[in-house]
């Protein structure tokens, strides 16, 4: 895709939600998160690159003493359709006995979510819980794993922005788009 196309895909998208809509849903998140996890010095891990946003904006929010770091797991590579899990990066951190708040996107098919979170079980991780930006509601699909906390629902349409991407591009939009089909 040349820079006019990609232009082209944010001013004819729709926004779906405002900035300030964004803002205000994660704002809902807070409470739950600090009642389940602030007492515990959870390990916050950010799965990239989708989590940028979400994290920049939950962590200064979250008055606990906490550890962040990050993963790197994907199915998508740049592409619209999902294919074998690709680990890029693994956390440092030792995650034996420790709470962990996953912090992701989307939640769509959910498959790279619950792999990650199944490593940390594997790894010994007391506890995992997952908060996402968004949680797609796809018709007659059942996910393989909940998140504990998301902000909004997302329709069963092509998004971007906030952290979600258009063919690795626009997760600087402000706000969540949908795509013109």
């Amino acid at each position: 895709m040349n820079i006019e196309q990609l232009q082209q895909v944010y001013f004819s998208a729709d926004c779906l939600y405002s900035l300030q809509d964004v803002e205000e849903a994660l704002d809902e998140l807070i409470a739950p998160i600090i009642q389940d996890l602030g007492d515990k010095t959870p390990l916050v891990l950010g799965v990239m690159n989708g989590s940028l946003a979400t994290l920049g904006y939950l962590l200064p929010r979250l008055p606990c003493l906490l550890e962040i770091d990050y993963v790197h797991a994907t199915r998508y590579q740049g592409a619209l359709q999902g294919n074998q899990l690709i680990w890029k990066r693994k956390p440092d951190v030792e995650l034996k006995g420790r709470h962990i708040l996953l912090v992701d996107d989307l939640l769509d098919q959910g498959i790279t979510l619950k792999a990650i979170a199944d490593y940390c079980l594997e790894q010994g991780a007391a506890q995992v819980k997952i908060a996402v930006l968004g949680t797609k509601k796809i018709q007659g699909y059942q996910a393989p794993i909940k998140a504990d906390y998301s902000a909004l629902d997302i329709p069963d349409k092509y998004v971007f922005g906030f952290g979600m991407d258009y063919h690795n591009y626009w997760r600087n939009a402000p706000g969540i788009f949908v795509c013109q089909e």
